[in-house]
Order: structure tokens, then sequence, then C-alpha cells
């Protein structure tokens, strides 16, 4: 019988983990601090104890070296789970992500399979700076070769989790430190929600729809959809219905369920805390713009996301960068005070 229970964003990735290993031999990890420590933030918690240190392997600093080994593993049938411990860590194991895991299996002629995840923590919140507070999915998302998965809640992050694991391709996986639900850091709790027992998956490229509304889209993912359903709660009580869309899956990209929502609202708002520039809110805004033959908008497109500055070490400085719930909130009413059709409806 199924049964479930609430599981911080932490506990569901390492049980999701720990249910493969149990199935499935050729399952392993490796990173900096996955084993005996349990993941800087979590996420191979228990594992050493349970399967110990063969498949769960602590390595040097040396992310070049780990990441490379998985993707030869990969290559000789295993499916290792590799753990870098910060995305902003990417740059110094560029060429293996880049150039091996994205590429190999093309290179091949499809000959070379490469089941393989990369996991790593994104986001800031909480005063880590410049090098250790960014989310850089759409930086990977614009690779061909990478899906990219980036959970909002325990029950998706375990059902990616194992959907990556049995994916017979490379998967990035990027969790936010700030919903792992850890008791030394502040997180939103929305993202610990009830979690079955037993192991299932949560496919890629189905978006959902985590609030229904019928006076604006506000698309988003990761730490940002908790914000989002406060500042939707919010306009509530002010008389706006806010429609909240957590993609789950960047690459592949539901775009169905976007533009189904926008023809019904017809308000778009764009929630990320990656960079504006050259991003996820960029390319959400062209998926629109692209179909304004059939789609009508009541207001222009509007996008949040972190302006092209480092993120802040200081406090306050961080929080402006960062779109915050009252920033949500605050766009949301600016589209609703905006009343110039754009397009024609089909």
């Amino acid at each position: 019988m199924s049964t479930a229970r609430k599981l911080t964003m932490a506990a569901a990735i390492a049980e999701a983990i720990a249910q493969e290993m149990e199935r499935d031999p050729e399952v392993f990890v490796l990173g900096e601090d996955v084993a005996k420590y349990g993941g800087i933030f979590g996420a191979t918690q228990g594992l050493l104890a349970k399967f110990g240190k063969e498949r769960v392997i602590d390595t040097p600093i040396s992310e070049t070296a780990f990441i490379g080994t998985a993707i030869g593993a990969a290559a000789e049938g295993m499916r290792p789970i590799a753990e870098l411990m910060f995305v902003d860590f990417f740059g110094v194991c560029m060429d293996m992500i880049y150039n091996h895991m994205a590429k190999n299996t093309y290179m091949s002629g499809g000959n070379l399979r490469l089941p393989m995840v990369l996991m790593t923590a994104i986001g800031g919140g909480y005063n880590d700076a410049a090098q250790h507070s960014q989310c850089l999915y759409a930086t990977f998302a614009h690779v061909p070769g990478i899906k990219v998965v980036v959970p909002s809640n325990a029950y998706d992050a375990k059902g990616l989790m194992i959907e990556a694991i049995r994916d017979d391709n490379p998967v990035m996986f990027f969790f936010h430190k700030g919903i792992m639900g850890l008791p030394w850091m502040a997180f939103f709790e929305g993202s610990t929600n009830e979690v079955p027992t037993e192991a299932y998956t949560v496919p890629f490229g189905k978006a959902n729809v985590v609030r229904e509304g019928s006076d604006l889209t506000i698309v988003t993912i990761s730490q940002m959809v908790q914000k989002a359903l406060l500042a939707a709660a919010k306009l509530e009580a002010e008389g706006i219905s806010a429609e909240v869309i957590d993609l789950r899956t960047l690459v592949p990209l539901d775009s169905e369920t976007v533009l189904r929502s926008v023809a019904k609202t017809g308000r778009l708002l764009v929630a990320d805390e990656d960079y504006l520039n050259f991003g996820l809110s960029g390319e959400i805004a062209a998926l629109v713009a692209e179909r304004l033959d059939t789609i009508a908008l009541k207001a222009p497109v509007r996008r949040l996301g972190v302006p092209g500055v480092p993120i802040p070490y200081s406090r306050p400085l961080e929080q402006f960068v960062i779109p915050q719930v009252d920033t949500i909130a605050a766009a949301a009413r600016q589209i609703m005070g905006s009343a110039a059709p754009i397009g024609v409806a089909a």
C-alpha cells in the first residue's frame, strides 16, 4: 500500500537515489563530501551507511577528474550520479560537461550512451556572494545534448531524480539551496511536501500548473515557484487571479502548457532567479511572441530576473537583485494596469 509523509527536498533526493541504488547495482554516487558528510546540502545523506564506500565515493577536489570518471563509467554501462558542489564551479570542468558529456553520444553516431546524472546546487538568498549564489541553468539549457531538470518541491524532486537516473541520456539536476529544508538555512516551507514511500517518476517536459488563475500567467521554476505562490495569494486578496506554472524542466521544455495558459489569461509574467540577459525569461517571452498570430495579449510581457551584475554579498543588495515575493506581486499589478491589446486572436 502506498503511504506518504512529508519530506524535505534534501531527504526526497537522497531517498530517490537510495531506491535506485537498491534497484540497480550499476548506480553509484561520487563527488566532494558526498559520502561521510552526506553532501553539504544533504542530497546524499545516509547513502554511505547503506551502500558502502565502493558505491558512495568521496573524491578529491578535482571536478574535471570526477566528472570525467562519471562520463567514462556511463560509457561502459554504469549509471553514475556525480555531485558538483556548487554550479558556480562549472568553470573548472567546463570541457568535460560541454564537450564530452553533452556531445559524445552525437560524436559517436549514437553508438555511445551516457546514462549519467550531474547534480548541483544553485541559488542565492543566504549571503554566499558572487561565486556561490548563481543559478545558471539557462547556460546549460543552451547547449544541445543535456537534459536540464530543476525541481521546486520534494515530491517533484524525488520523481524527477528517479526519472533522471533511469534516463539513457546525460541529465543535469539542479537543486536550490533555499528549498532543501536544511535546519541551518532559512527555506520556503512549501517545498517540503507529501512524498510517497515507493519509487515513482515525474516525466520530463511536463510543466505543472501549481495554481490556476484567469487574469495573468506567472511562468517560473525552482525556488521562484514558492515565491510566486506567495505572491499569488497576496494578489488574490486584491482581486487578481494569477495562474502559476512550474516548468520543472528546461530541456525538454513544455511550451504547450505555457502557450495554453497565456492564451487563456492574455497576460504573461516570467519570474526567474537566473540572469535576465539571454536566459529563461527571454526564451519564454520569445515563445509567446512567436504565437501572437493566435494569442491576443492584453498587456506587454513582463520579465523578472537577476540583472547583469554578480550576486552581492551584502544582504540588502542581494535581496534587491534577486526577485522577491513583493517584486513579483508588484510586477503583476503593473501588468494588470496595462490594457493595450497586443496581437490578434485566431
